[in-house]
């Protein structure tokens, strides 16, 4: 090979090195503006983090006072306050019903979704989840003078069970049997009030949420289920798919509250118990169903 050969071909290599270089200089600029996760950098630029959450799940996301409207609280409320203080945002919530909030994340409506919602694998092929901060099972609400009917899950076939039409509750009892009876964002009264009058059977709810709604209203004929403790469940942030960049923020800002004893503060504060930690004792697994 002549001098002028290599010389040409030294410099086609010095040209392809800048062209690699530059293209990944391009891909890190790209993902330091956002790239394929601009939902944080969205977020930063408005300096605000709306949430979707219902506003009618007692202990969890409610009014302190339902006929006022005054003020939004609640374990899932107070934990996402306290994320945006950490994170520096602004915080605003969108009252909306659960089987909303999921499509909201996913159309850009909301930025994240937090009402007590469940990380499951079905879900989390359509969206990014935060790591967990409440830890619980589900269980039943039923009428205090028979349990309704129902000593096992079985009992469920034919029996009419009070719940959104989208929620994981439903489909479980769906799965066993029962005719689901759908509401829109209702609250708690609405659905132990036609357990207590008959219109419908049971209530397929969490724990903690069934326990608060229950001792709100002691006139009701109801009561949870003494003896059914099944599908452990893990409670997390819902965010956009790709979002990685607002899912790890999120999720150390989760770690430094945990490790600070904030989550359990807050949890023992609105459920009387560290709902941020696993329950203990057996609680049934269900099988044959996809979450």
């Amino acid at each position: 090979m002549n001098f002028l050969k290599q010389v040409s071909l030294f410099i086609i290599i010095l040209v392809l090195l800048a062209a690699c270089s530059n293209t990944k200089n391009n891909e890190n600029s790209q993902k330091d503006k956002g790239g394929t996760d601009s939902k944080w950098a969205e977020i930063q630029k408005k300096g605000e983090l709306v949430v979707g959450t219902s506003g009618t799940l007692i202990a969890a996301s409610y009014y302190d006072n339902e006929e006022k409207k005054e003020q939004l609280t609640g374990y899932d409320v107070e934990v996402m306050k306290e994320i945006a203080q950490r994170l520096d945002l602004k915080i605003s919530f969108e009252i909306m019903g659960i089987d909303s909030m999921l499509p909201a994340v996913k159309s850009g409506r909301i930025d994240v979704a937090a009402n007590d919602i469940e990380a499951t694998d079905k879900r989390k092929e359509s969206f990014n989840f935060s790591e967990p901060y409440k830890y619980s099972y589900s269980t039943m609400v039923v009428r205090k003078k028979d349990n309704s009917g129902i000593e096992s899950l079985e009992d469920l076939k034919g029996k009419k069970a009070g719940g959104g039409a989208t929620t994981i509750y439903s489909q479980i009892a769906e799965h066993f049997g029962a005719e689901v009876i759908t509401y829109g964002n209702a609250p708690n009264e609405a659905y132990l009030r036609d357990v207590h009058n008959g219109r419908t059977d049971v209530v397929v709810n969490d724990y903690y949420l069934s326990k608060f709604g229950v001792a709100g209203f002691p006139e009701f004929d109801i009561h949870l289920h003494p003896n059914l403790k099944f599908h452990p469940t893990e409670q997390a942030i819902v965010i956009p798919k790709g979002a990685d960049m607002l899912t790890e923020e999120i999720n150390n800002a989760l770690t430094e509250m945990r490790k600070d004893g904030t989550l359990s503060k807050l949890a023992k504060k609105f459920y009387q118990e560290d709902a941020s930690q696993k329950p203990k004792g057996e609680i049934q697994e269900i099988e044959g169903i996809n979450l």
